[in-house]
């Protein structure tokens, strides 16, 4: 288990502890939320950087990155759904469901062909957009009630503007989502379709 397969794993857990505390109403809940979220947003990134960098990049890595991108934004997509702020509608949650589940079945079964399939540019853009938007989303409450309780001021139109900027961002991030689960599928049909021996 090399460092950059670690950082990849920590998203998992962290996943957990923000969407835990995305329920908590106490001040400062809400901000170390969206703090630990930018910690785990970049580790999307550093664990990447370092495998190029020292030569680490292994099968599991490039199997487990994908895979524990999908787990941390299913895993918030869900917690907005069930928040009392519903601030991730239902049809655009299984819309995003759907699609992972279906381009990680492919994956799997690629895989078990011998071939790995790796998160090409628009699966990253997906990615990327997705975290951008969750990131607004989770900024929302960081304004609307730990900023207000600090300072004093109702800043609740501030939070609904933050809020409404993530779920434009969020649906932008499912219509691509569903493009590049589409573009997956058409460059590994032959892989994935093709007969059983």
């Amino acid at each position: 288990m090399n460092l950059p397969n670690v950082i990849t794993l920590s998203r998992i857990p962290l996943m957990f502890v923000i969407v835990g505390l995305m329920y908590c109403d106490w001040v400062g809940a809400a901000t170390l939320a969206f703090f630990l979220f930018l910690a785990a947003a970049s580790g999307d990134w550093l664990d990447g950087y370092i495998a190029r960098k020292r030569g680490l990049i292994t099968n599991f890595g490039k199997l487990m990155d994908a895979l524990a991108d999908k787990i941390m934004v299913m895993g918030l997509v869900i917690g907005f759904v069930g928040s009392p702020a519903h601030q991730i509608s239902v049809p655009l949650a299984l819309i995003t469901l759907c699609r992972e589940f279906v381009v990680t079945g492919m994956r799997l079964i690629a895989a078990s062909k011998g071939v790995i399939v790796p998160a090409d540019k628009g699966g990253k853009s997906k990615t990327i957009t997705q975290l951008i938007a969750l990131g607004f989303l989770l900024g929302a409450p960081v304004v609307g009630h730990d900023f207000s309780s600090l300072s004093g001021r109702d800043l609740s139109h501030v939070s609904a503007v933050v809020s409404e900027i993530g779920q434009v961002i969020f649906w932008l991030g499912t219509i691509l989502a569903v493009w590049s689960g589409w573009r997956y599928l058409t460059q590994f049909k032959g892989v994935v379709f093709e007969p059983a021996d």
